[in-house]
C-alpha cells in the first residue's frame, strides 16, 4: 500500500517445509518491492490449520521472516488476517475471541458488492471447466486438411496468411466461422507460426521474445488479450483432443501474462492431458512453477487489471478471476 491506496497484489503458496521461511520471505519481498511507491503491506494467510489460545499462530515463522526482510526495504506490515475454513480474524488476535467473523459474511459485504460491480467475481471453486465439444472425428479431419495445406508451403509463405487470419479475428467483434477456427487451430500446430501468433495477441510492436516473456516497454492491450482468450476457447470447441494442446497452451500463456498463475497451471496441465509430450506446455509449466512472474505485472503501468466485460455479439465463454 501507498498511504491508503492499494498497489501491487500477490497470491502465493505458503512454504511447504520447515526451513524455507527466509527464502520464501525474500521471494515475496522481491515481488512486492517492484511497486516502488509501497510503504506498507496487508497480508492474509489462508490455511486449514487450527489456531489454539496461548500458542503461536500457524506460519508465525514465515510472518516473522517476512517482517524482517520487508523492514530492510523500509516497508512495514500494517495488518494481517488469519483466514480459516469457517472464520477469519486478526492474525495477531487471540484465537476463539469475538473478533472472529464467519467467512460467509464476506459474501454480503459492501466490498464484495463493489468487486462484483467492477466485474470481479469469486467462483465457488477455482477449477477450470472447459466448454464441451463434440463430433471430434469430423473436426479433426477438418483441421488435418488445413495442416496438410500449411505443411506444403515454406514457413514464411504460410505465416503471412496465418497472421492475417488471426489479426482479422482479433479485430472483429464476433466469433469466426468454424472453417476459420479449423484454420487457426491448424496454424497453431506449427511451433514457428504458433509463437508468432501468440506474440501478436498483445498488440505491441516490439521483438517477439520480449512480448512472449512480457518484458516490453509498451503496455499490452489487455482488452485485446481478453478477447483473444475468448477466441481461443471458442476455437477449442471446434477441434478435437489430438489438436487441443497448442490452443490450451496459448490460453495458459495469456493467464500467466495476466498474473493468474494457478489458472495458467491448470490450462497447461489440460494441454498435457491432451498431449503429454507437448514441449511448450511442459516448459511453460516449469517456468510458472519456479515462481517467475510475467514482467508486465512487475510494473503498475503495464500490469493487468480486471476489465469490465465488453459486450460482444455472442454469449461465448469468458474466464474471470479475482
Amino acid at each position: 500500500m501507498n498511504e491508503n491506496s492499494i498497489g501491487a497484489t500477490l497470491r502465493i503458496d505458503l512454504p511447504r517445509h520447515p526451513g524455507q521461511e527466509l527464502p520464501y520471505a525474500r521471494t515475496v519481498a522481491h515481488y512486492l518491492t517492484s511497486d516502488t511507491s509501497a510503504t506498507s503491506i496487508l497480508f492474509a494467510i489462508y490455511t486449514g490449520e487450527t489456531s489454539h489460545p496461548g500458542q503461536p499462530r500457524p506460519h508465525a515463522g514465515t510472518i516473522a521472516a517476512l517482517t524482517g526482510v520487508l523492514a530492510e526495504q523500509g516497508i512495514t506490515i500494517r495488518d494481517g488476517l488469519f483466514v480459516g475454513d469457517e472464520t477469519f480474524s486478526p492474525y495477531d488476535g487471540d484465537p476463539g475471541t469475538s473478533l472472529a467473523l464467519p467467512v460467509s459474511s464476506t459474501q454480503t459485504s459492501a466490498i464484495n458488492a463493489e468487486f462484483i460491480y467492477r466485474g470481479s467475481f469469486v467462483e465457488p471453486t477455482d477449477r477450470i471447466t472447459l466448454p464441451s465439444t463434440s463430433q471430434e472425428a469430423a473436426k479433426a479431419a477438418a483441421v488435418e486438411h488445413h495442416i496438410d495445406t500449411t505443411a506444403s508451403q515454406p514457413t514464411d509463405a504460410a505465416l503471412r496468411p496465418a497472421r492475417k487470419l488471426w489479426a482479422d479475428m482479433l479485430d472483429s467483434k464476433t466469433f469466426p466461422s468454424d472453417e476459420d477456427c479449423h484454420a487457426l487451430v491448424a496454424n497453431l500446430q506449427f511451433p514457428a507460426i504458433r509463437n508468432r501468433l501468440i506474440a501478436d495477441i498483445p498488440g505491441v510492436d516490439e521483438p517477439m521474445q520480449q512480448i512472449l516473456f512480457a518484458q516490453t516497454k509498451a503496455a499490452p492491450r489487455w482488452s485485446r488479450i481478453e478477447w483473444a482468450q475468448q477466441l481461443l476457447l471458442h476455437a477449442y470447441t471446434r477441434t478435437s483432443a489430438e489438436h487441443a494442446a497448442p490452443v490450451l497452451t496459448a490460453i495458459g500463456y495469456i493467464n500467466w501474462w495476466e498474473g493468474k498463475g494457478s489458472k495458467a497451471h491448470q490450462f497447461l496441465q489440460l494441454a498435457l492431458d491432451s498431449d503429454p509430450a507437448y514441449r511448450l506446455a511442459r516448459l511453460s509449466d516449469q517456468m510458472i512453477g519456479s515462481g517467475i512472474v510475467a514482467g508486465w505485472n512487475m510494473n503498475k503501468n503495464t500490469a493487468y487489471k480486471t476489465l469490465p466485460l465488453t459486450p460482444r455479439e455472442t454469449n461465448g465463454p469468458i474466464a474471470a478471476e479475482l
